[in-house]
């Protein structure tokens, strides 16, 4: 029973999560999933099957691009995904919402 409001947690947050390891540089999926993985201490174990349907529907909504790497010597192509001007003003305004709902919780959470 606790798997289910885990992930419906999670679920809740990756669009942040997501957008927040790209702002500092453009990053391929594996990347972001290792890193993800990395930086949450294990707290966010994603699945390509979760992150592309994530990084496809940022990028329909113009908050990233991404761009195929060239094949330079026997590394593969990849393809790059990188945060534009309006996904960091998305950012952060996501961020506030983020800080009022945590900032709320930890009220409520207090009693």
């Amino acid at each position: 029973m606790t798997d289910k409001y885990e992930r419906q947690m999670k679920k809740g947050v990756l669009d942040m999560l997501v957008l927040r390891l790209l702002k500092s540089e453009a990053k391929y999926g594996y990347q972001i999933i290792q890193e993800m993985r990395e930086k949450s201490e294990e707290t966010f174990l994603l699945k390509d099957g979760t992150l592309y349907p994530v990084l496809y529907r940022l990028e329909d909504d113009g908050l990233v691009v991404s761009k195929w790497s060239s094949a330079v010597g026997k590394q593969v192509p990849r393809k790059y995904y990188e945060i534009t001007e309006e996904g960091i003003q998305t950012l952060a305004r996501i961020e506030d919402v983020w800080q009022r709902i945590s900032d709320g919780i930890g009220k409520i959470m207090e009693e």
